[in-house]
């Protein structure tokens, strides 16, 4: 035998004691497993999915398809048929010849299936185009349910997708060949390293079944992200206030305070110098002051909308006019916050402040009538859950609403990072984005539960007006300057709902700036990067879909076109304004200490 085999010959026996210690490993990691799964919480079955009376009426809805039309419904159960029983013949006539080649493939293409393997070896193209023949007849037989509500029946697509979705062979390790190639070549220590993943999520979540999207050592908010320079200059029981140190000698006399959503923390707007939207705003030359809200406990059960409106949005107003010694400021409100900024504006019109000089829109859903993908967790099988949760813990925990939003891309957000983590066994990445994903917060059990049913469910503010503080608002209120922003692909906050809660409001002066990209990266968009565009048009009379039919493309980033906009109603420049120059003494640097408050498990 030659040098080369004795080798091989001799490396055997290693081998074989580095797969029997992977063995060993997986039996202590197992027990470790039992212990995690053991501490899971039982979560309410209204939680975890939608009521079976939505499953039965789509049941019914087929018989009586059936019934009415059996003619489409034998053609698309026979065309099925035919067309897996073909590739199953076909597929066994070639093995049956010696020809490992599969059978033609005209499956569409998915990213999940892109190892050239699914192509090439019989065996798993042919569980590839099985999957995707099911998918589809599955896929088809839903949306030909023609006899159920149109509400009903895209909730019923949505959770067949789901279905779907978490079926495909891609997320089972017998049929992933990525995975077993990947313990092959490790000698198992891939799966080794995937079990420890799962079992360390395991014990973090108590028991829940959450993947890690990112490296949570490898950032830390204050050192290598969320580190603009500023000064809390107030704090109370429901936000701390940030001024943020000018980075140029003049700034423009108008402050700027920027409202983030409490469902998340405020530091996605400056997650890194390169794409911080309030580093970029301070080198633009205005005083920038950020709420960051704090992460609810218990004690906060009774914390409503009024509460945030009246101790959060009014009382932060009230401080950056006092710091600045200024009369009126111009505000952002990103997400949830845009809508209680409308709120917020409307209360303020009725009472009389004419603090505001003009107001800007992330991303901000203030129509409801059309609740867009995330409307499918809003009928009442789920609200009354959630509801009757707040009522027992005082709460709506960030468990539920991370759930919800990662179920709208389920794929990216749960099925390719499991993968990826128990599977291939690889570490979470580095990746600061998902990291704040994951930095999750609760809501106060009372709010979340009047947002739900008065703004999501009711659409009260665009149609009865909206309770709050003893009175009632509506969007006609809100007649302040503004400037709103939707993301042409936002799974959360549909753009077209955005602009008509826009076309709504009372002001006389109203610009829509539609962003390319989804809910985050439509907004973290900064100019450096010269990657998303954005449409405009002035007249906001047309519908949606005639708006941006006729608004005009333009290359880049929105940031600059908003700033132009904004810059007309801030002022003069003056003297540069530092935190504590008032006279108002700091509370400690930013980012803060709310924002490192983690989440009740």
């Amino acid at each position: 035998m030659t040098g080369d085999g004795d080798v091989k010959t001799q490396d055997k026996p290693q081998e074989f004691e580095v797969l029997n210690a992977n063995i060993a490993k997986i039996e202590a990691l197992s027990q470790r497993l039992i212990t995690a799964l053991a501490q899971k919480k039982p979560v309410p079955q209204s939680l975890q999915g939608p009521n079976q009376e939505l499953f039965m009426k789509a049941a019914a809805a087929y018989m009586a398809e059936m019934m009415n039309n059996p003619a489409r419904v034998i053609e698309h159960q026979v065309g099925h048929w035919g067309k897996t029983l073909k590739h199953f013949v076909d597929a066994q006539h070639r093995l049956a010849k010696g020809d490992m080649s599969p059978p033609p493939d005209e499956t569409p293409q998915d990213r999940r299936f892109a190892n050239p393997v699914w192509d090439n070896n019989p065996y798993f193209n042919f569980i590839k185009q099985q999957y995707k023949m099911n998918a589809e007849a599955i896929e088809t037989a839903v949306s030909d349910l023609e006899v159920m509500e149109d509400r009903e029946r895209r909730r019923v697509d949505y959770f067949t997708r789901q279905i779907i979705d978490m079926m495909s062979p891609t997320n089972f390790l017998a049929t992933n060949p990525d995975a077993l190639q990947q313990a092959i070549d490790t000698n198992g220590e891939s799966l080794v390293r995937g079990l420890e993943n799962l079992v360390r999520d395991l014990e973090e979540h108590q028991g829940e079944a959450i993947v890690n999207l990112a490296d949570k050592a490898a950032f830390k908010v204050g050192k290598n992200i969320g580190t603009s320079k500023g000064e809390v200059v107030f704090r109370n029981r429901m936000f701390e206030l940030i001024q943020y140190a000018p980075l140029t000698n003049e700034v423009h006399k108008t402050p700027l305070l920027i409202f983030p959503p409490w469902i998340n923390k405020f530091y996605i707007l400056d997650l890194r110098e390169q794409n911080s939207l309030i580093k970029w705003v301070v080198e633009q030359g205005y005083t920038v002051f950020v709420v960051s809200w704090v992460n609810p406990d218990e004690s906060y059960a009774d914390v409503g909308m009024d509460t945030y409106v009246e101790e959060g949005f009014l009382t932060a107003i009230a401080q950056v006019k006092e710091i600045t010694k200024e009369a009126k400021i111009n505000v952002i409100g990103y997400c949830i916050a845009g809508t209680t900024l409308a709120i917020t504006l409307g209360l303020m019109k009725q009472r009389g402040d004419k603090s505001i000089k003009s107001a800007t829109f992330f991303t901000t859903l203030t129509d409801f009538a059309d609740q867009g993908e995330v409307g499918v967790f809003l009928d009442d099988d789920f609200v009354d859950g959630i509801e009757a949760e707040a009522e027992r813990t005082g709460l709506m925990k960030s468990l539920y609403m991370n759930r919800t939003f990662s179920y709208l891309r389920a794929n990216d957000l749960i099925y390719q990072p499991a993968i990826r983590s128990y599977m291939m066994g690889e570490a979470p990445p580095a990746f600061d984005l998902l990291y704040w994903n994951g930095d999750a917060t609760n809501l106060p059990g009372r709010m979340a539960v009047e947002y739900l049913r008065g703004l999501c469910q009711r659409d009260e503010l665009s149609t009865t007006g909206f309770p709050i503080a003893g009175t009632k608002v509506h969007l006609s209120d809100v007649d302040v300057p503004l400037c709103a922003i939707g993301c042409e692909t936002d799974h959360i906050a549909a753009w077209t709902s955005s602009y008509n809660g826009v076309r709504q409001m009372g002001s006389k002066n109203k610009t829509f700036i539609l962003s390319e990209s989804g809910h985050i990266a439509g907004i973290v968009n900064p100019p450096s990067k010269k990657k998303y565009g954005h449409y405009t048009n002035s007249d906001l009379t047309l519908s949606p879909q005639e708006w941006k039919a006729g608004a005009d493309f333009h290359q880049g980033s929105w940031w600059p076109r908003w700033e132009n906009w904004l810059s007309s109603k801030a002022g003069k420049m003056v003297p540069a304004r530092h935190p504590g120059d008032s006279g108002r003494a700091t509370l400690g640097p930013a980012p803060g200490d709310y924002v490192a408050s983690q989440a009740t498990p």
